[in-house]
């Protein structure tokens, strides 16, 4: 399935009825009260997060989706059904913005999560609605409003514990393969990977976190180089990032030039996005002059960053050791997070 992670679409939400001008009119009743009813509200456009769905695919090729519009109001006081809604289903992660005011309608973070992106119209007023004691016989009624019409950037960002980054060829797709069910192409040239790849990772009996291999970082991915502009909102939503780097290929002059250069591109796309915690990861060490550069980085990390963890993707060494690092860290991150509300009071 073609990966697709944002998309417009165009909405307008159904139209109200109008009310209706009628009269009671029966046998042996002269002269009868006013009774139209009111018309029936538009039926709104709601988001609903699907679990099901990992892409907005479907999306991409329904241009124009559009609200039922409200019955019309009736005699004998009936009102007009409401219009039908219409619901779009998105995976979950999804963030949706009116284009125009920039606005943000719905951020969509757990399935079955529900949000009106364009509201029905209301249904107008009947003639029997206006009857007053100094207005017996009202002759008149309102239309309906319009539904609300909008254009929308829809945006997938994708929700995993972690994201792993590191820059073309530093082995994210084998690690991702090795310590989850995901089977990712996998090749010794740049940009093998060109989606994001999903998988989940046990660590201890009973747990378990979500794990993102983002593809494409290279130097001037935030201004669109590579492919990292298009794929790096999609570790936002991560709580810890693993930098994954090849040490075979590890500068001697400057062992530190490629964590830096991710680094730099995390924080020119986004400060939040650089400031998050980082388990840096030294990959590739089955090759001889892999693991004796790895050294090297290790004595150059700044002391925030150490210890440097050591593995190769290709033999698992060390990997599960990572990975019980990595699950330790996320359950250390929760409990900073909910003292922080607790303290908080929310």
């Amino acid at each position: 399935m073609k990966f697709i992670d944002e998309t417009k679409i165009h909405v307008i939400a159904g139209d109200g009825g109008r009310g209706c001008v009628s009269f009671r009119r029966e046998k042996f009743v002269r002269r009868g009260p006013p009774d139209g009813g009111n018309g029936g509200a538009g039926g709104d456009v709601v988001a609903e997060a699907d679990s099901q769905l990992t892409t907005l695919l479907d999306l991409r090729y329904q241009k124009l989706v559009k609200g039922g519009r409200g019955g019309n109001g009736m005699s004998s006081d009936c009102h007009g059904r409401r219009g039908e809604d219409r619901v779009i289903k998105v995976p979950v992660g999804t963030i949706i913005r009116d284009h125009e005011a920039g606005e943000l309608l719905a951020d969509l973070k757990k399935a079955g999560e529900r949000e009106v992106i364009a509201a029905g119209g209301r249904g107008g007023k009947g003639n029997a609605h206006f009857t007053s004691s100094t207005n017996r016989s009202p002759r008149y009624a309102q239309p309906g409003e319009a539904g609300q019409e909008r254009e929308l950037e829809i945006e997938l960002r994708l929700l995993a514990d972690v994201g792993i980054i590191g820059l073309p060829n530093a082995g994210k797709s084998t690690l991702i393969a090795t310590i989850s069910a995901v089977r990712p192409k996998i090749a010794d040239y740049p940009f093998t990977t060109l989606v994001p790849n999903l998988g989940v990772v046990g660590y201890d009996e009973g747990k378990g976190f979500v794990v993102a291999d983002i593809p494409g970082l290279i130097e001037g991915a935030h201004e669109g180089h590579g492919l990292g502009h298009k794929f790096l909102r999609h570790v936002m939503r991560t709580n810890l990032l693993i930098h994954l780097i090849d040490a075979a290929q590890i500068d001697e002059s400057d062992p530190l030039a490629a964590w830096r250069t991710i680094n730099r591109e995390l924080e020119l796309f986004d400060p939040e996005l650089a400031g998050k915690p980082q388990i840096v990861v030294a990959n590739k060490i089955d090759l001889p002059e892999g693991r004796e550069k790895a050294k090297l980085l290790a004595k150059k990390l700044p002391k925030e960053y150490r210890p440097l963890h050591i593995i190769s993707g290709a033999t698992t060494e060390g990997v599960r050791a990572l990975v019980l690092l990595v699950g330790r860290k996320l359950e250390e991150l929760r409990r900073e997070a909910e003292t922080t509300r607790d303290a908080a009071g929310l």
